[in-house]
C-alpha cells in the first residue's frame, strides 16, 4: 500500500495548530503497519534550521500554472519511516508566515506541483490522501486533468476535513488566471469559487476528524453553508477520531515537564508539578488549592467569550487560574484586565510556548475546553494521559472523548456540559471544584482518566481500511 500525503503544515517542520499534529502523527501510526507513507508540503523559510540543514535536495522540475511557468524545487527527508518531499519555490514561500496574502497563489502551486512532480520520483501511490481546503482544489484537478493520464489513473482520493469554518474561497477570477480547470468546475456561485467544496465533491472519500462532528456538520447550524453538499455526500463520508502521539505527550517520559510520573506514581508526583508550575508563574504556591489550566487560540470558537463572562464569578472561587494562547487582540486586553484585577489568582501568558503547554497539562487540576464547536481538540486527550481532568462543552470531538463522571457509577473521565451558555458552564466547573475536595472521588476520575487510550493505532487502521476498501475496488474494475 503506498499513499501519499498532501498538507500545508507538518511538525515538527512548521505548524500553526491541529492541522500540523495530526500530520506529524498519523504518516508515523500508518508507517508502523507497513504502509509506505510519504508526505509533500511547501519548503517554508521558517522551516526550523536543524531540519534546513538534513533535507536533501533531489532536484528540481518547471511548473505551469496557466501563463506561469515556474520553479519547483524538490527536497527529500525520511524519519520514522516515512518519506517527506518538499517543494520549494522563493516567490510562493519565501516569507515568514505560513498563511498570508499569497494563500491562493501558494497553495494552487502547491495542488498543481504534487501531481507534476511524481514522474520524476517514479512514485505512483495508491491513495492520495489531501487534508483541508488548501489542498482541496486537487480533488478537482485529479477529476480533470491527471486521471485520464495511465501514470494516475489509478490512484484513489481521500479528503480530511479538519476544520470547515476555513473554506479557501476565492474570487472566480483569480482562480481561472491560476489554474486549467475546465468551466463546468465552477459551478454554483458565479463570483466565488470554493477549494473546500471541491474536495468534498470530487474526492472517492471524504473523513472528518471525529464522529460527532461528522453527524454535525451535515446541520446548518455547523455546516457552514456546506451541509446540502455534505448530506448528498453522505455514503462517501466518514468520521474518525484523531488521536495523540504518546511519543511526544506522555508524563512517564516527557522532557518538557519539572519531574516525570505514571499511573503508579502520579498521587506524589503531579502535586510537585504543580508546585514547580505556580512558582514559576509568580502564583501563590498552595497545592491544596485547584489550579485550573487551559491552552488554545484566543477565538471565538474556543469559548474564550464564555470564560470572559464567567471571569469574575470563577475569580471569587477558592481556585487559581493559568491561561495559555494568543490570538484576537480584544480577548487578549480582557484577559489582561482580568490578570491585573485579580494577580493572585489568574495568570495569562499571550503567546504560544511549548514547553510551558506541557507543564500546565501536567501541573494542572483541571482543564477548561468550552468551544463553540470542536471537530476534534487534541488538548482534552493529552490532559486525559497526564492525569488532568477536562471541563468541555458537549460538541464534535469533545462529546466522543470526554464522558461526565457519575458518582454513582464511578464511570467517567471528565466533566461536560450541554447548551452554550454561562449559566451550564459555572454550574459545572463548580461541580468539578467540588469534586476536587473529595479526593477518594477525584483520584477515581483521574484513575479513568490515565486509563484512556487515544493513541494514533486505531484511528490508522481506521484509515487504512478505507484505502483497503477504496484500492480493492479500483483492483476489481
Amino acid at each position: 500500500m503506498k499513499v501519499l500525503m498532501v498538507a500545508s503544515e507538518v511538525e515538527p517542520f512548521a505548524k500553526t495548530g491541529g492541522l500540523g499534529d495530526v500530520l506529524a502523527a498519523l504518516p508515523k501510526a500508518l508507517a508502523k503497519t507497513n504502509v509506505d507513507v510519504r508526505v509533500i508540503m511547501p519548503l517554508y523559510r521558517r522551516i526550523k534550521e536543524k531540519y534546513q540543514n538534513e533535507i536533501h535536495h533531489l532536484g528540481h522540475i518547471f511548473v505551469d500554472l496557466n501563463w506561469r511557468h515556474q520553479y519547483c524545487g524538490i527536497f527529500e527527508y525520511k524519519a520514522n519511516h516515512v518519506t517527506y518531499y518538499f517543494i520549494d519555490n522563493e516567490f510562493y514561500y519565501g516569507s515568514d508566515h505560513l498563511y498570508d496574502q499569497m494563500d491562493l497563489e501558494r497553495f494552487c502551486f502547491l495542488s498543481v506541483s504534487a501531481f507534476e512532480i511524481l514522474p520524476f520520483l517514479q512514485f505512483t501511490p495508491d491513495i492520495l490522501h489531501i487534508h483541508d481546503w488548501h489542498t482541496g482544489v486537487m480533488a478537482a484537478l485529479f477529476d480533470d486533468k491527471y486521471q485520464h493520464l495511465s501514470f494516475y489513473q489509478n490512484i484513489k482520493i481521500v479528503y480530511t476535513i479538519h476544520n470547515l469554518q476555513y473554506q479557501g474561497k476565492f474570487e472566480v477570477g483569480h482562480v481561472r488566471d491560476m489554474l486549467p480547470l475546465s468551466d463546468k468546475y465552477y459551478y454554483g456561485d458565479p463570483y466565488i469559487v470554493n477549494f473546500m467544496a471541491m474536495g468534498i465533491r470530487y474526492a472517492h472519500r471524504v473523513t472528518t476528524v471525529s464522529p460527532s462532528y461528522m453527524q454535525e456538520i451535515q446541520t446548518p447550524m455547523f455546516g457552514e453553508g456546506l451541509d446540502d453538499l455534505l448530506k448528498e455526500k453522505k455514503d462517501h463520508l466518514i468520521g474518525i477520531l484523531n488521536g495523540v502521539d504518546y511519543d511526544i505527550y506522555n508524563p512517564e517520559n516527557d522532557p518538557l515537564i519539572f519531574y516525570k510520573y505514571n499511573f503508579e506514581s502520579y498521587k506524589g508526583i503531579k502535586k510537585k508539578n504543580k508546585e514547580a508550575l505556580l512558582k514559576l508563574l509568580n502564583l501563590p504556591v498552595k497545592p491544596e488549592v485547584p489550579l485550573i489550566g487551559m491552552i488554545g487560540r484566543l477565538a471565538t470558537q474556543k469559548g474564550i467569550d464564555l470564560v470572559l463572562s464567567i471571569m469574575d464569578q470563577l475569580c471569587t472561587n477558592n481556585m487559581m487560574f493559568v491561561l495559555l494562547g494568543n490570538g484576537d487582540l480584544n480577548f487578549e486586553n480582557a484577559l489582561m484586565y482580568f490578570q491585573q484585577k485579580y494577580p493572585t489568582r489568574f495568570k495569562a501568558i499571550l503567546k504560544f510556548d511549548n514547553t510551558l503547554a506541557h507543564q500546565i497539562y501536567a501541573g494542572s487540576d483541571l482543564f477548561l475546553m468550552p468551544s463553540q464547536f470542536e471537530p476534534c481538540g487534541l488538548a482534552q486527550m493529552i490532559c486525559l494521559k497526564y492525569g488532568t481532568i477536562p471541563i468541555v462543552h458537549e460538541v464534535g470531538g469533545l462529546k466522543d472523548t470526554i464522558h461526565s463522571y457519575d458518582e454513582f457509577t464511578h464511570k467517567g473521565n471528565g466533566f461536560s456540559f450541554a447548551g452554550y451558555n454561562a449559566h451550564n458552564f459555572m454550574y459545572t466547573i463548580q461541580r468539578a471544584l467540588q469534586l476536587y475536595y473529595n479526593k477518594n472521588e477525584f483520584h477515581r476520575i483521574i484513575d479513568n482518566a490515565m486509563h484512556c487510550d487515544y493513541s494514533w493505532n486505531s484511528s490508522a487502521l481506521k484509515y487504512k481500511k478505507i484505502y483497503n476498501e477504496l484500492t480493492k475496488k479500483s483492483k476489481e474494475k
